[in-house]
């Protein structure tokens, strides 16, 4: 299985994360007509009732449409905005949540402003990444004015001065966590009485101190049966086996202190020091989960050892049979006892990020290790029957177009299996931004894209497919199937027919795409003539 989830503050584009303070984060069942979907929506379970609930109705919204999201990015639901919506359970008449990845009807603004105007009375909508965010606020400057409009998210936390400027209906920023804050909202609360909000008071914009952070142990974990849709592994929109996802937050926070890490920075934004639940509530979550694959989406979820190696004991001494995945650091290689359980307790995969082979690379992005020790560690790995996706960053301040392309190359030396490419982002209180500032040549655009008079954005982008089309040859592609059938083992023989039935599909919709992305030759080309 090829999986690209990462967490998204790091200096690369996007990556899956749930563990950042945060609302939210990252092909589901057919949808029905527009009648019968906006009756479903409609009939939520009423979870409040009394004089004291001031809200009918409120919609927790995912505001991503699935046309621009990829097949990893489908698998995996909303986890953050889960957590705040099942926190306000109890606090409004009704509770809906929505993930629009998987809401094809209602991904036209028109439908869902008519549905939002026909029945929501506060619109809580997580905004975690940069992509979408110019329609995502053209859609919000059209909720009507009766409606109280609340966001939060990763990117909502970092742009609170932006968000508020170009979307003059939002009335409320969450930041930071909001399980907490948005009971106190649901409440009616005054706003100057809750921390960890901005809002707009007399025209101008008001900061509140931020929250304390809550004990991990204390939150409740997601209530999935708030949720109209089920996360099954599919490839461009076709189901390619019966198999379905969810994710797990371990923990929250992170133990290191990355360089390139904005949330100890912003001054509106609050970094949690790294907090884990205890390992009996991990567990018990994961053993009362329907789906067979699960992401345990903590930035490290190996960040204390010990603490791993007592969740993997308990899951094979109560013999919960699960796929698991997880992002990992390099130095997961030095507990050979932890990898081995790791095997034993059903971990089939783990999201590694290098990001770069070369030193001066990873010195300025402060990685903590060099080439020679990444080579050391997976000569190690590559012992365990575990699928290593690896991710790297190109397009680096100073970098060069030969060393950008060596990527490919880097990988196959070092065993990976898949790996995931972006350009490098500085993120607004990165202290990147600073060095791109000071180096000439250099540019950074108001999305924190980074450029230079050497490598345009057009530039970086076909270095991009270059790197992407040396490591994935046709060869690379019948590995990658036969190490998950064959050596991992993810895949289960009734899998595996689905798949191979789904093929002729999958094939004709990956043509499909890239000729309407008039690039099918191309891609041709350069899957089956090297690096052409």
């Amino acid at each position: 299985m090829e999986v690209t989830p990462r967490a998204n503050h790091a200096p690369g584009a996007n990556r899956y994360c749930a563990s950042v303070p945060s609302w939210g984060n990252c092909a589901g069942v057919p949808l029905w007509t527009d009648t019968r979907r906006l009756s479903e929506l409609r009939r939520c379970t009423l979870v409040g009732k009394g004089a004291d609930i001031k809200y009918n109705h409120a919609l927790f919204l995912n505001p991503y449409i699935e046309s621009s999201a990829n097949s990893t990015m489908m698998l995996f639901p909303p986890t953050g905005l889960e957590y705040v919506a099942t926190s306000a359970k109890g606090l409004a008449g009704k509770i809906t949540l929505m993930d629009l990845r998987h809401e094809r009807d209602l991904s036209d603004t028109e439908k869902l402003l008519a549905f939002i105007s026909g029945s929501i009375d506060i619109l809580c909508v997580s905004i975690g990444w940069d992509r979408q965010f110019d329609e995502i606020c053209r859609m919000l400057n059209r909720v009507p004015k009766t409606i109280t409009l609340v966001v939060g998210g990763y990117k909502a936390t970092e742009k609170v001065e932006e968000l508020f400027a170009r979307c003059p209906t939002i009335d409320i920023i969450v930041r930071g966590e909001g399980e907490e804050t948005i009971k106190e909202i649901l409440k009616g609360n005054p706003l100057k009485d809750i921390l960890g909000i901005s809002y707009r008071e007399n025209g101008l914009i008001a900061h509140n101190p931020n929250r304390p952070l809550p004990d991990v142990n204390t939150l409740v974990p997601p209530d999935r049966s708030l949720r109209h849709n089920e996360y099954s592994f599919a490839l461009n929109g076709i189901k390619i086996a019966d198999l379905s996802f969810d994710t797990v937050l371990s923990a929250r926070g992170c133990p290191f202190n990355c360089k390139f890490c904005t949330f100890s920075l912003n001054p509106l934004g609050q970094k949690r020091n790294y907090a884990a639940r205890s390992v009996n509530s991990v567990v018990n979550e994961i053993q009362g989960l329907k789906a067979q694959a699960i992401l345990l989406s903590d930035d490290d979820f190996f960040a204390d050892p010990k603490r791993a190696e007592q969740i993997c004991d308990l899951i094979i001494e109560r013999k919960i049979k699960k796929r698991f995945l997880a992002q990992a650091r390099l130095d997961i290689a030095k507990y050979p006892r932890l990898l081995e359980k790791m095997v034993k307790a059903g971990f089939k995969a783990l999201l590694i990020g290098i990001e770069s082979p070369h030193d001066w690379i990873l010195k300025q992005l402060n990685k903590g290790f060099n080439q020679e020790m990444i080579r050391k560690y997976f000569a190690v790995l590559r012992r365990y029957p575990i699928f290593y996706s690896g991710y790297f960053i190109y397009g680096n301040i100073g970098e060069t177009e030969k060393e950008m392309l060596y990527i490919g190359q880097f990988a196959r030396e070092i065993g990976l299996d898949s790996i995931a490419c972006n350009k490098l982002r500085i993120e607004k209180f990165s202290p990147l931004r600073e060095l791109a500032e000071k180096t000439p040549g250099y540019h950074v655009t108001e999305r924190g894209e980074l450029y230079s008079d050497n490598y345009s954005h057009a530039a970086l982008k076909k270095i991009g497919r270059r790197i992407k089309f040396s490591f994935y040859t046709p060869s690379r592609y019948v590995k990658i199937l036969w190490k998950n059938i064959f050596v991992v083992k993810f895949f289960s023989l009734k899998e595996i027919l689905s798949f191979l039935s789904a093929s002729p599909r999958l094939f004709l919709s990956v043509i499909i795409r890239e000729r309407s992305r008039g690039r099918l030759g191309d891609s041709l080309k350069r899957t089956f003539i090297k690096n052409a």
